[in-house]
Protein backbone atom coordinates (compact mmCIF):
# COMPACT_ATOMS: atom_id res chain seq x y z
CA UNK A 1 0.00 0.00 0.00
CA UNK A 2 1.25 2.84 -1.18
CA UNK A 3 1.79 6.43 1.58
CA UNK A 4 -0.86 8.75 1.46
CA UNK A 5 0.13 11.83 -0.21
CA UNK A 6 0.01 15.80 1.51
CA UNK A 7 -3.19 16.83 2.44
CA UNK A 8 -4.61 19.69 0.66
CA UNK A 9 -4.61 23.10 2.64
CA UNK A 10 -7.99 24.00 3.91
CA UNK A 11 -9.52 27.14 3.22
CA UNK A 12 -9.79 29.63 0.76
CA UNK A 13 -7.07 30.38 -2.00
CA UNK A 14 -4.69 33.13 -1.02
CA UNK A 15 -6.13 36.46 -2.80
CA UNK A 16 -3.56 39.18 -4.28
CA UNK A 17 -1.69 41.29 -1.38
CA UNK A 18 -3.45 43.98 0.01
CA UNK A 19 -2.45 47.47 -1.38
CA UNK A 20 -0.27 49.87 0.43
CA UNK A 21 -2.30 52.20 3.01
CA UNK A 22 -2.17 55.53 3.34
CA UNK A 23 1.47 55.88 5.43
CA UNK A 24 3.23 53.53 3.32
CA UNK A 25 2.10 55.43 -0.15
CA UNK A 26 3.08 59.12 1.54
CA UNK A 27 6.33 57.36 2.78
CA UNK A 28 7.16 55.78 -1.08
CA UNK A 29 6.03 59.22 -2.65
CA UNK A 30 8.17 61.71 -0.30
CA UNK A 31 11.24 59.30 -0.82
CA UNK A 32 11.30 59.88 -3.93
CA UNK A 33 11.25 63.75 -3.38
CA UNK A 34 14.21 65.71 -3.71
CA UNK A 35 14.48 69.44 -2.63
CA UNK A 36 16.82 71.31 -4.39
CA UNK A 37 19.46 73.55 -1.98
CA UNK A 38 18.18 77.01 -3.20
CA UNK A 39 14.73 76.21 -2.16
CA UNK A 40 15.90 76.91 1.22
CA UNK A 41 19.10 78.35 0.71
CA UNK A 42 18.68 80.40 4.54
CA UNK A 43 20.06 76.36 5.84
CA UNK A 44 23.06 75.39 6.36
CA UNK A 45 24.07 72.09 4.72
CA UNK A 46 23.89 70.30 7.99
CA UNK A 47 20.46 72.09 8.65
CA UNK A 48 19.20 70.81 5.63
CA UNK A 49 20.44 67.25 5.87
CA UNK A 50 19.08 67.18 9.08
CA UNK A 51 15.16 68.86 8.40
CA UNK A 52 15.03 66.98 5.15
CA UNK A 53 15.19 63.31 6.79
CA UNK A 54 13.67 64.22 9.57
CA UNK A 55 10.59 64.65 6.75
CA UNK A 56 11.20 61.29 5.41
CA UNK A 57 12.38 63.05 1.94
CA UNK A 58 14.82 61.28 0.11
CA UNK A 59 16.89 63.40 -1.73
CA UNK A 60 18.68 66.72 -2.17
CA UNK A 61 19.89 69.14 -4.83
CA UNK A 62 23.05 70.63 -4.16
CA UNK A 63 24.67 73.84 -5.50
CA UNK A 64 28.50 74.43 -5.82
CA UNK A 65 29.10 77.83 -3.79
CA UNK A 66 28.34 76.01 -0.37
CA UNK A 67 29.38 72.45 -1.18
CA UNK A 68 32.85 74.05 -2.32
CA UNK A 69 32.81 76.00 0.86
CA UNK A 70 31.89 72.95 3.04
CA UNK A 71 34.02 70.38 1.05
CA UNK A 72 32.97 68.30 -1.93
CA UNK A 73 33.32 64.85 -0.44
CA UNK A 74 32.50 65.99 3.40
CA UNK A 75 29.10 67.43 2.07
CA UNK A 76 28.69 63.60 -0.04
CA UNK A 77 29.59 61.82 3.41
CA UNK A 78 27.15 64.35 5.45
CA UNK A 79 23.89 63.97 2.84
CA UNK A 80 24.19 59.44 3.03
CA UNK A 81 24.68 59.73 6.86
CA UNK A 82 20.94 61.41 7.02
CA UNK A 83 20.23 58.89 4.72
CA UNK A 84 19.79 61.08 1.82
CA UNK A 85 20.89 60.90 -2.41
CA UNK A 86 22.33 64.06 -3.94
CA UNK A 87 20.20 63.89 -6.94
CA UNK A 88 22.32 66.68 -8.55
CA UNK A 89 24.41 69.24 -9.13
CA UNK A 90 23.97 72.76 -10.18
CA UNK A 91 25.66 73.98 -12.06
CA UNK A 92 27.91 73.83 -14.81
CA UNK A 93 27.75 75.40 -18.45
CA UNK A 94 28.58 78.74 -19.92
CA UNK A 95 30.28 77.83 -22.59
CA UNK A 96 29.19 80.84 -25.67
CA UNK A 97 32.36 82.70 -25.20
CA UNK A 98 34.02 83.16 -28.34
CA UNK A 99 36.86 84.52 -27.41
CA UNK A 100 39.42 81.56 -26.76
CA UNK A 101 40.73 82.77 -23.12
CA UNK A 102 36.33 82.57 -22.08
CA UNK A 103 35.77 79.52 -23.57
CA UNK A 104 39.65 77.70 -21.75
CA UNK A 105 38.20 79.42 -18.77
CA UNK A 106 34.43 77.91 -19.36
CA UNK A 107 36.19 74.63 -19.34
CA UNK A 108 38.39 74.68 -16.92
CA UNK A 109 35.39 75.43 -14.83
CA UNK A 110 33.41 72.51 -15.84
CA UNK A 111 36.21 70.01 -15.70
CA UNK A 112 35.79 70.91 -11.18
CA UNK A 113 32.42 70.87 -11.15
CA UNK A 114 32.42 67.35 -13.11
CA UNK A 115 35.38 66.70 -9.63
CA UNK A 116 33.07 68.21 -7.57
CA UNK A 117 29.91 66.36 -8.66
CA UNK A 118 31.81 62.83 -8.54
CA UNK A 119 32.65 64.16 -4.89
CA UNK A 120 29.45 63.85 -3.61
CA UNK A 121 28.70 61.09 -5.31
CA UNK A 122 26.05 62.47 -7.84
CA UNK A 123 25.73 60.84 -11.38
CA UNK A 124 24.14 64.44 -12.64
CA UNK A 125 25.58 67.75 -13.15
CA UNK A 126 22.92 70.54 -14.64
CA UNK A 127 24.13 72.71 -17.40
CA UNK A 128 23.19 76.09 -18.06
CA UNK A 129 24.78 76.85 -21.54
CA UNK A 130 25.56 80.24 -21.39
CA UNK A 131 23.47 83.40 -23.03
CA UNK A 132 24.85 85.39 -25.99
CA UNK A 133 27.98 87.32 -25.57
CA UNK A 134 27.59 91.01 -25.86
CA UNK A 135 26.95 92.29 -29.32
CA UNK A 136 26.47 88.79 -30.56
CA UNK A 137 22.78 87.86 -32.61
CA UNK A 138 23.83 84.68 -33.94
CA UNK A 139 21.95 81.90 -31.60
CA UNK A 140 22.52 78.52 -33.85
CA UNK A 141 26.32 79.98 -33.35
CA UNK A 142 26.05 79.94 -29.83
CA UNK A 143 24.57 76.59 -29.60
CA UNK A 144 26.76 75.22 -31.86
CA UNK A 145 29.75 76.40 -29.48
CA UNK A 146 27.79 74.46 -26.62
CA UNK A 147 27.95 72.00 -28.53
CA UNK A 148 31.40 72.18 -29.17
CA UNK A 149 32.05 72.30 -25.34
CA UNK A 150 30.18 68.98 -24.69
CA UNK A 151 32.53 67.11 -26.80
CA UNK A 152 35.23 68.07 -24.97
CA UNK A 153 33.83 67.62 -21.53
CA UNK A 154 31.45 64.19 -22.24
CA UNK A 155 34.24 61.70 -21.95
CA UNK A 156 36.03 63.24 -18.90
CA UNK A 157 32.46 63.32 -16.91
CA UNK A 158 31.92 59.91 -18.22
CA UNK A 159 35.32 58.32 -16.80
CA UNK A 160 33.89 59.77 -13.37
CA UNK A 161 30.37 58.12 -13.61
CA UNK A 162 28.99 61.87 -14.17
CA UNK A 163 26.32 62.64 -16.99
CA UNK A 164 25.93 66.22 -17.98
CA UNK A 165 22.14 67.23 -18.18
CA UNK A 166 21.54 69.75 -20.75
CA UNK A 167 18.74 72.60 -19.19
CA UNK A 168 16.76 74.65 -21.59
CA UNK A 169 15.10 77.69 -19.71
CA UNK A 170 12.53 79.79 -20.97
CA UNK A 171 12.93 81.89 -23.75
CA UNK A 172 12.91 84.97 -21.61
CA UNK A 173 16.50 84.06 -20.44
CA UNK A 174 17.65 83.28 -24.00
CA UNK A 175 20.08 86.72 -24.40
CA UNK A 176 21.36 86.19 -21.24
CA UNK A 177 21.57 82.77 -19.77
CA UNK A 178 20.58 79.92 -22.00
CA UNK A 179 20.37 79.78 -25.41
CA UNK A 180 18.80 76.17 -25.28
CA UNK A 181 15.11 77.16 -24.91
CA UNK A 182 13.29 74.46 -25.48
CA UNK A 183 13.60 70.52 -24.72
CA UNK A 184 13.93 69.92 -28.55
CA UNK A 185 16.64 72.16 -28.44
CA UNK A 186 18.58 70.96 -25.75
CA UNK A 187 17.54 66.98 -27.14
CA UNK A 188 18.81 67.87 -30.30
CA UNK A 189 22.71 68.44 -28.71
CA UNK A 190 22.42 65.63 -26.33
CA UNK A 191 21.48 63.26 -29.33
CA UNK A 192 25.13 64.09 -30.70
CA UNK A 193 26.08 62.00 -27.64
CA UNK A 194 25.72 58.94 -25.85
CA UNK A 195 22.68 58.86 -23.52
CA UNK A 196 25.64 57.59 -20.61
CA UNK A 197 27.37 60.72 -20.80
CA UNK A 198 24.59 63.80 -22.05
CA UNK A 199 21.24 63.89 -20.91
CA UNK A 200 18.86 66.69 -20.40
CA UNK A 201 17.07 68.14 -17.54
CA UNK A 202 13.10 68.92 -17.68
CA UNK A 203 11.95 71.68 -15.85
CA UNK A 204 8.14 72.58 -15.24
CA UNK A 205 8.97 76.34 -14.68
CA UNK A 206 10.72 76.15 -18.11
CA UNK A 207 8.53 73.82 -19.99
CA UNK A 208 4.89 74.57 -18.81
CA UNK A 209 4.09 76.48 -21.70
CA UNK A 210 5.23 74.54 -24.85
CA UNK A 211 2.84 71.76 -26.41
CA UNK A 212 5.39 70.22 -27.85
CA UNK A 213 6.56 68.81 -24.67
CA UNK A 214 4.41 65.40 -24.23
CA UNK A 215 6.37 64.84 -27.67
CA UNK A 216 9.67 65.75 -26.67
CA UNK A 217 9.55 63.60 -23.40
CA UNK A 218 8.25 60.28 -24.54
CA UNK A 219 11.29 60.96 -27.49
CA UNK A 220 13.64 61.93 -24.39
CA UNK A 221 12.12 58.82 -22.51
CA UNK A 222 12.69 56.49 -25.24
CA UNK A 223 16.59 56.96 -25.72
CA UNK A 224 16.85 57.39 -21.91
CA UNK A 225 17.79 60.75 -21.55
CA UNK A 226 16.03 62.30 -18.60
CA UNK A 227 18.49 63.20 -16.29
CA UNK A 228 16.63 65.49 -14.05
CA UNK A 229 12.90 66.27 -13.72
CA UNK A 230 12.66 69.35 -11.19
CA UNK A 231 9.20 71.17 -10.36
CA UNK A 232 8.31 74.88 -10.25
CA UNK A 233 5.55 77.35 -10.32
CA UNK A 234 4.90 79.90 -12.33
CA UNK A 235 2.92 82.87 -11.06
CA UNK A 236 2.08 86.12 -12.82
CA UNK A 237 2.99 88.83 -12.99
CA UNK A 238 6.32 88.03 -12.59
CA UNK A 239 8.25 89.84 -10.15
CA UNK A 240 10.79 91.84 -11.42
CA UNK A 241 14.25 90.29 -12.28
CA UNK A 242 12.36 87.15 -13.39
CA UNK A 243 15.22 85.13 -12.20
CA UNK A 244 13.94 84.75 -8.61
CA UNK A 245 10.07 84.69 -9.63
CA UNK A 246 9.71 80.70 -9.43
CA UNK A 247 6.77 80.19 -7.24
CA UNK A 248 5.51 77.67 -4.74
CA UNK A 249 4.12 74.35 -5.88
CA UNK A 250 0.42 75.55 -6.47
CA UNK A 251 0.70 78.91 -6.54
CA UNK A 252 0.53 79.14 -10.24
CA UNK A 253 -1.01 77.56 -13.03
CA UNK A 254 1.27 74.63 -14.15
CA UNK A 255 -0.35 71.59 -14.05
CA UNK A 256 2.27 69.13 -12.16
CA UNK A 257 0.25 65.75 -12.29
CA UNK A 258 0.15 66.07 -15.89
CA UNK A 259 3.84 66.43 -15.64
CA UNK A 260 4.49 63.89 -13.33
CA UNK A 261 2.13 61.65 -15.60
CA UNK A 262 4.20 62.32 -18.34
CA UNK A 263 7.50 61.71 -17.09
CA UNK A 264 6.62 58.43 -15.83
CA UNK A 265 4.87 57.01 -19.32
CA UNK A 266 8.50 58.01 -20.72
CA UNK A 267 9.97 55.46 -18.43
CA UNK A 268 11.44 58.00 -15.80
CA UNK A 269 11.73 56.79 -12.42
CA UNK A 270 13.74 58.73 -10.83
CA UNK A 271 14.21 62.06 -7.92
CA UNK A 272 11.52 64.48 -8.66
CA UNK A 273 13.19 67.74 -7.60
CA UNK A 274 11.52 71.31 -6.47
CA UNK A 275 13.76 74.18 -6.80
CA UNK A 276 12.67 77.23 -6.74
CA UNK A 277 14.08 80.94 -6.10
CA UNK A 278 12.21 82.94 -4.40
CA UNK A 279 13.20 85.40 -1.78
CA UNK A 280 10.05 85.34 0.21
CA UNK A 281 10.49 81.80 0.69
CA UNK A 282 13.88 82.59 1.68
CA UNK A 283 12.84 85.39 4.13
CA UNK A 284 10.74 82.23 6.36
CA UNK A 285 11.78 79.39 8.40
CA UNK A 286 13.30 77.02 6.36
CA UNK A 287 11.98 74.06 7.88
CA UNK A 288 8.52 75.61 7.73
CA UNK A 289 9.30 75.45 3.93
CA UNK A 290 10.55 71.89 3.60
CA UNK A 291 7.42 70.85 5.40
CA UNK A 292 5.39 72.80 3.32
CA UNK A 293 7.31 71.80 -0.11
CA UNK A 294 6.53 68.27 1.05
CA UNK A 295 3.16 69.12 1.66
CA UNK A 296 2.53 70.70 -1.41
CA UNK A 297 4.01 67.85 -3.83
CA UNK A 298 1.47 65.03 -2.00
CA UNK A 299 -1.20 67.88 -2.80
CA UNK A 300 -0.27 68.68 -6.36
CA UNK A 301 2.54 66.09 -7.88
CA UNK A 302 1.12 62.93 -6.90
Amino acid sequence: MSAPGPVPASGPAPGPAPAPGPAAVRAAALARLSVNQETVRQLSLPELARETAALGIGGVGLWRDPVRGYGAEAAGRLMRAHGLRVTSLCRGGFFTAKDPAGRRAALDDNRAAVEEAAALGTGTLVLVSGGLPAGEHDLPGARERVADALAELAPYAEERAVRLAVEPLHPMYASDRCVVSTLGQALALAERFSARQVGVVVDTYHLWWDERVPDQLARAGEQGRIAAFQLADWVTPLPEGVLLGRGQLGDGCVDFRAFRELTDAAGYSGPVEVELFNPALWARDGADVLKETAERYLTHVL
